[in-house]
């Protein structure tokens, strides 16, 4: 790679006298097509998804500012949370990020739940392959969780609209590690999700600021219900127990299915639900937030043994009507998806 020296060099000799030479702060993007589905994805970032969904409509993956002037962010046991938001893999349980690790101390001595991982959120990743409709990413060993991901992106070759994503964890420690892959995927808050669900008794609800966001079961389909208008604000978080392994979000005339290996209660940490669901709006939905997070198994790791999760992300054109009737209809007729322990 030429040195930024020799590159501004040449600029400076190839711009008219008197003209300054900028230097570009966008972060690096690759883009994976198949017919009219597109996926970006940085190498900086960990690895990040930055935009999915149909070419010629907006992302289905939101970005957060600091993505344009803060691409190259410092990584440190010491770094803090940088909110560039996409799609994102860190390491469950919450609560065991900081606890077993000595890059630093007082983030161990407090039990800190926050910052994620800034090796695995923060790194720039290697390519290892690339094709226009395959990329695979590895990252750089973490001193804080103790290994060292491999992210793989591929459009399935029977399906152009299902994008195959996929997270590879190995134990790079000397002795075994305790954790478990978790996806998280930030849409708007304008999203309408769906996912399925048979009993009240596999919804658990942690409030945040502001007041709980309200659910209602229908039919086996767990959906969130219109914020009142007397709220100002939701923001919390809902751990679900999913009936089959599937979650559906609507928006900008799309419907984004990410399909999951279903798993037992058993397997998923107690901490966790396999599904998560975490919403923060006020009155401007479009500025809110939606993560939409799946949990793989918790595992045990000896050294040097590695552990792989993956969703399948389809995305399709919806037309219909902006309601919960109509969409859980689409979902059943047009994705072959209903709610209920049937659901394959």
């Amino acid at each position: 790679m030429r040195s930024a020296s020799v590159c501004l060099l040449l600029m400076a000799a190839l711009c008219p006298q008197g003209a300054t030479a900028q230097q570009s702060t966008e972060v690096e993007r690759i883009r994976l097509q198949s017919g009219e589905v597109v996926l970006d994805v940085t190498p900086a970032l960990g690895g990040r998804v930055l935009r999915f969904g149909l070419a010629d409509r907006p992302s289905l993956i939101k970005v957060g500012d600091p993505v344009a002037p803060q691409p190259a962010p410092a990584v440190s046991p010491d770094a803090d949370d940088i909110g560039y938001l996409g799609h994102d893999v860190w390491l469950g349980p919450q609560s065991g990020w900081w606890s077993d690790q000595h890059v630093n101390p007082a983030r161990r001595a407090s039990k800190a739940v926050w910052p994620p991982d800034p090796y695995l959120a923060f790194a720039e990743t290697r390519v290892v392959a690339r094709s226009p409709e395959r990329l695979v990413l590895e990252g750089i060993d973490s001193p804080v969780t103790g290994v060292r991901l491999l992210k793989a992106f591929a459009f399935d070759p029977a399906d152009p609209s299902t994008v195959i994503v996929a997270a590879t964890a190995r134990n790079i420690r000397d002795r075994p590690v305790a954790r478990d892959l978790w996806f998280n995927t930030r849409t708007s808050a304008v999203t309408r999700v769906y996912v399925p669900v048979t009993d009240t008794r596999d919804v658990r609800v942690e409030a945040a600021e502001g007041a709980a966001p309200a659910w209602t079961i229908e039919g086996g389909v767990f959906s969130f219900l219109p914020m009142p208008q007397e709220m100002e604000m939701r923001r919390g978080k809902v751990f679900l127990q999913p009936s089959a392994g599937w979650m559906a979000g609507f928006a900008h005339g799309q419907v984004f299915v990410i399909r999951f290996d279903h798993l037992p209660r058993a397997v998923i940490h107690p901490e966790h639900g396999q599904v998560e669901l975490y919403l923060d709006h006020a009155d401007d939905m479009q500025a809110g937030l939606l993560e939409m997070e799946v949990h793989a198994a918790f595992r045990t790791l000896a050294s040097g043994e590695a552990m792989q999760a993956r969703e399948r992300w389809t995305v399709l054109p919806y037309e219909g009507p902006e309601t919960r009737d109509a969409q859980v209809a689409f979902l059943c007729s047009r994705l072959q998806l209903c709610a209920g322990p049937a659901v394959r």
